[in-house]
């Protein structure tokens, strides 16, 4: 007989774990918060429930990479496009902030991309000293600050103005914010212009468009990126040489070499063709190459 109190099912592993070394907490209607305690190493990522009730573990994407590092990891889950702008939320960081618990770690990561690097940037002023890794991060959806931006139009009824509100000035407690972008992506690179400040240092990715997250795990190269911060050890140079794998990113030279074909820049096209056919197996970029050069190459 179905138990009316009984847990839904996609909670279950999640509680599970709470119930060793951790928490699961409901934050309001909309949000929920897991915390997986190892060493004093934490992880926090913000995740919309949607997207973890269809993996087959229903755990935070980043739960197992978390685990198998011994770090500890905080994934605030959301129900729907809410941004994480809930009181319950601003409530639950609040606590956080009073009681000292980021306090307590030796050193705490926030990770997000697009909307939830708008949240990532906007709770981090409650863990003073934490680093930040943000990718395409949104600064804020107030209409009168960013109205051009069109992506998210639902969203701008949501109130930015009020507490943890406007992400740039929330990192100010930060000791290092490592902004990701693609400048050649306007919206992308309207937002990381608004997080201009001496702490933040843009980290361009051209050419990623609306997927840069996605580039970089199908480079395997985000995994290395937030353990390099973790260990205090992440750089620009150490960013410059990851990126350079993306040389043999499908989805990178496809775009840069649309881009060029679309610009009509002939040269620039067999340029692309020569480096990728001298480096890799690719049949589509040798066709590519011989109809740009009539076969002689």
């Amino acid at each position: 007989m179905h138990d009316p109190n009984a847990p839904p099912d996609w909670q279950r592993a999640m509680l599970s774990i709470a119930e060793g070394d951790g928490d699961f907490l409901p934050l309001g209607d909309r949000h929920y918060a897991f915390f997986a305690e190892e060493r004093p190493l934490l992880l926090v990522t913000f995740e919309d429930a949607a997207a973890l009730r269809e993996r087959t573990d229903n755990l935070p994407e980043f739960y197992q990479m978390a685990r198998a590092r011994g770090w500890s990891l905080l994934t605030i889950l959301s129900e729907g496009d809410s941004w994480w702008r809930d009181p319950a939320v601003f409530r639950y960081f609040d606590r956080l902030a009073d009681d000292g618990f980021l306090e307590d770690f030796d050193r705490v990561v926030f990770y997000g991309a697009g909307p939830s690097g708008y949240a990532a940037a906007a709770y981090s002023i409650t863990a003073p000293g934490a680093e930040l890794v943000l990718v395409a991060p949104r600064a804020t959806l107030d209409p009168a600050l960013a109205g051009w931006d069109e992506r998210h139009r639902t969203a701008r009824r949501l109130n930015f103005r009020s507490r943890y509100g406007y992400a740039p000035d929330m990192t100010e407690s930060a000791s290092r914010v490592w902004l990701i972008h693609d400048p050649l992506h306007r919206p992308d690179a309207m937002h990381a212009a608004l997080f201009q400040r001496p702490w933040v240092t843009p980290l361009r990715a051209r050419y990623t468009g609306e997927g840069t997250e996605d580039t970089l795990k199908e480079m395997r190269i985000l995994d290395r990126i937030l353990e390099a911060a973790m260990e205090g050890k992440f750089s620009a140079e150490y960013f410059s040489w990851l990126w350079r794998g993306r040389r043999s990113n499908g989805s990178y030279l496809r775009t840069i070499l649309a881009a060029a074909r679309l610009q009509g820049r002939r040269r620039r096209e067999i340029m692309i063709c020569r480096s990728v056919t001298s480096r890799l197996n690719a049949p589509r970029y040798a066709r590519r190459l011989a109809e740009l050069t009539g076969g002689y190459d």
